[in-house]
């Protein structure tokens, strides 16, 4: 037998598990309002997922919430307005993350009261990291972490008991800006949890201002959140 011939025989024996491998690629809804002009960071988004192995489909937030049940992970956007969605997806039986601090209220996982449950911090560079052994972490040490190359705005909330809180605004121990609830945890006011929940930092157009151990924290939350790590 040729070496030709073994080689043609090894990559014809690859072409199903590849065929596999992209049929089990997770599939990703990133709810979007597609007519913000800001849309071009979450477009940035995609294509970095898709890097990373993800099937991502950016959708509307005036399409129907039902039609996110199909996903393994859905994304809601800093870019949507707010008080269109509400609760819309928040007893959506499909892990959910979002970097938008005015839906945490009415997702149920933070109190109700802006400024005090969920806001956002005008100018911030850093992180404080005080649970770095768990999976969100990323890898980050305990501790002062640069997750912005120059300072701007960074979305928090104040999570409930149930939740794994990750990193805080320095020097603000009740602003967390990455946390997350695992399936089944009380969440603000006796909320459970239908699938995993996570808040990230990041505003309207801030992906592309994080530094590589920021996007480390995002990778981190995004593959925690849809079960990529545990």
């Amino acid at each position: 037998m040729s070496r030709r011939f073994r080689l043609a025989v090894a990559l014809l024996a690859a072409l199903p598990s590849a065929a596999v491998a992209q049929e089990r690629a997770p599939a990703v809804l990133i709810v979007v309002k597609p007519d913000n002009p800001r849309v071009q960071a979450d477009r940035a988004v995609k294509v970095h997922l898709e890097g990373r192995g993800y099937r991502v489909t950016l959708g509307s937030q005036y399409d129907p919430p039902a039609q996110a049940a199909s996903y393994d992970l859905v994304l809601l956007s800093s870019n949507i307005r707010s008080r269109d969605l509400l609760g819309a997806y928040r007893h959506l039986p499909v892990p959910v993350l979002t970097w938008e601090s005015d839906l945490l209220d009415d997702m149920g996982m933070t109190g109700k009261k802006a400024g005090r449950d969920f806001g956002k911090a005008p100018a911030e560079h850093f992180v404080w990291l005080v649970n770095a052994p768990h999976a969100l972490a990323g890898g980050l040490p305990a501790g002062i972490n640069t997750v912005y190359v120059r300072d701007a705005p960074m979305n928090w909330g104040k999570p409930g008991l149930g939740a794994s809180i990750i990193a805080t605004v320095p020097g603000e121990p009740d602003q967390a800006v990455v946390f997350g609830y695992e399936k089944g945890a009380t969440m603000d006011y006796e909320s459970i949890a239908p699938a995993r929940r996570t808040m990230f930092l990041l505003d309207n157009e801030t992906f592309a201002n994080l530094t590589p151990a920021g996007l480390a924290l995002f990778d981190a939350a995004v593959d925690w959140t849809a079960g990529r790590a545990r």
